[in-house]
Order: C-alpha cells, then structure tokens, then sequence
C-alpha cells in the first residue's frame, strides 16, 4: 500500500513542497573528489551546475547538493572548504531551475549560506547533532529539515554496528529528534524523516528497514529514502558500484510500494520510471482488493 502523500505538504522557507500522485525523486550533485560512487565527476563547478541542470530534465522532482562525502570512513573536511565547493553551485544552480534545491550538510554556517544562496531544505545526517547551531538556522529560517538516523559518524559507521531491534531503536530515534526540533522551534510541516540505510547498518540491518518502512508512517512526516547504488547492495549482487543500477531499481521499487515519499538517486530517469510503474500497480492492487470486499 502506497502511503497517501498528498496530505504531508512539507514547508520549505517560503515553499511548500507537495507530492503529487506518487513519491518525489531526488536527484544526487556531490560536490565532492571521495563520494562513494562519483567522488571527483562533479568537482567542478561548472561541472556540477550542468549534471544537476541534466538531473531536472531528466524528470527530477528535488536536487540534493552535497560537499562533503559521507560514505564510510570518510574524513571530515573543514567549513571554509565546505563552502568553497557548495555555495556556488547552490547559487548558479538556483538561478537555472526552478526545483526545490536541499544543502546535504550537517555544519550550519553552510547550511545558512546556502539557504541564503537558494537552497529551501537542509539535509542533516547527523539529524541536527551535529552541529549546536543548526537547530536555531532551521527554525529561524523555516528551512524544510531531513533527520536522518545514523549509528557513529561515517569514519567509523560500518566498523561495528550493532542492534538489537533495529526498527525500534530507529523508531526510538525519529521520535526524540523530531521532540528535539519542535521543542527548538520547528515545526512538523518542516520535518522528513530518513532511516539512514547504509549508515551504521549491516546487511541485515538495511534489508530490515526496508521491508519494515511502513512502520515509520505513524510519525506523519515523508520518509526519504537512499538507496542508489549503495555496498548492501553491492553485497546482494556482486557487482561494482557503477552496475548496481537493476539491484537499485528493485529496492527503489520495494521502498516506494513499502511507503518512501522521497527517492535519493543518481540515476533519475530509470528509477522514476521504477516510481511511476511501481505506484501503478500499487494502486490497481489496492482497487482490486476493495473490489473484491466490496
């Protein structure tokens, strides 16, 4: 069953994000020489702007503009360079497309430049622990905010994550960050949600969450979901980072008939053909079984 996105609207400064009659895709700008699957590609600057303009017109609904890698056991970098690689891109980006634009940062002096520079929505993967300071920028700014769960810090993330419920312990985590956020100042309409597949998770850990994402609606909130391309993955299959397009597309699939309001991908046009195909027969399920109990 397809969650009912119609009713969670997100604000976004001055924006309102809807979702119209299946979930939105994501497309993926990293900004950075070490990501995961095109660490160095979008370097530059004008680099980044075109693959990002590229990403819109091949049907991308929201753009993720990131400049510092978050993959397991990458290093953190500094502010000042932090900036160097995102606000220009934010801001030429936000000149030549008309979709919500998100700053995929955990630091808050980037976080507001960026808003400053176009970008509507931060997305934190430290679910605003990162960094003191973020709360106050989301909540003065109105700023759409995604609290991603995630065990450890990326350096150390996959070296030993342990669970012993881990769609409780997430379900835990949602519900005392968005407290957090909301007693801070934010409020709910800003607010979606990320179960950080990958992030501190083993396999087992990631194949849980996903089959179990309907869980997460009672929280109200979109559910963000990332995928593309990622080691569990690459786990199941066998196959390098850059031929786990089909093993993405059936966890795409999955997440999305499981309840993802919000795909983060590289590869736009394929997986919102997944999307798309995949609400299709969600919905003719659906109208079948009222048929038959009817």
């Amino acid at each position: 069953m397809v969650l009912d996105l119609k009713a969670l609207t997100r604000q976004a400064k001055d924006r309102l994000i809807e979702f119209p009659d299946r979930p939105l895709i994501m497309g993926v700008v990293n900004v950075t020489p070490d990501s995961f699957s095109d660490g160095g590609r979008y370097l530059d600057a004008e680099a980044a702007v075109a693959h990002a303009i590229r990403l819109v017109e091949e049907g991308a609904d929201l753009l993720d503009i990131g400049g510092e890698s978050t993959r397991p056991g990458a290093d953190t970098i500094d502010e000042a360079e932090e900036l160097r690689r995102t606000i220009p891109v934010v801001t030429a980006v936000a000149r030549a497309v008309t979709v919500p634009i998100s700053i995929d940062t955990s630091k808050a002096a980037v976080a507001q430049a960026a808003l400053d520079a176009g970008a509507v929505i931060v997305n934190d993967v430290t679910a605003l622990r990162g960094d003191a300071a973020m709360v106050e920028v989301i909540a003065r700014t109105g700023a759409g905010i995604v609290l991603m769960h995630m065990q450890g810090t990326p350096r150390m993330m996959q070296q030993a994550p342990c669970y012993e419920d881990v769609v409780g312990e997430v379900s835990a985590f949602f519900e005392e960050r968005i407290r957090f956020a909301m007693a801070h100042g934010i409020v709910q309409r800003q607010i979606v949600l990320d179960p950080g597949i990958g992030f501190g998770k083993l396999l087992a850990h990631n194949l849980t969450l996903l089959a179990r994402l309907q869980g997460f609606a009672y929280f109200g909130c979109p559910l963000l979901v990332g995928v593309s391309r990622k080691a569990f993955l690459g786990q199941l299959v066998e196959r390098s980072v850059q031929e786990r397009q089909w093993a993405t597309a059936a966890a795409v699939a999955m997440a999305v008939e499981r309840g993802a309001g919000i795909l983060r991908v590289h590869d736009v046009c394929a997986m919102k053909d997944v999307v798309q195909v995949t609400v299709a027969i969600s919905r003719a399920t659906t109208v079948s079984m009222k048929a038959q109990h009817a």
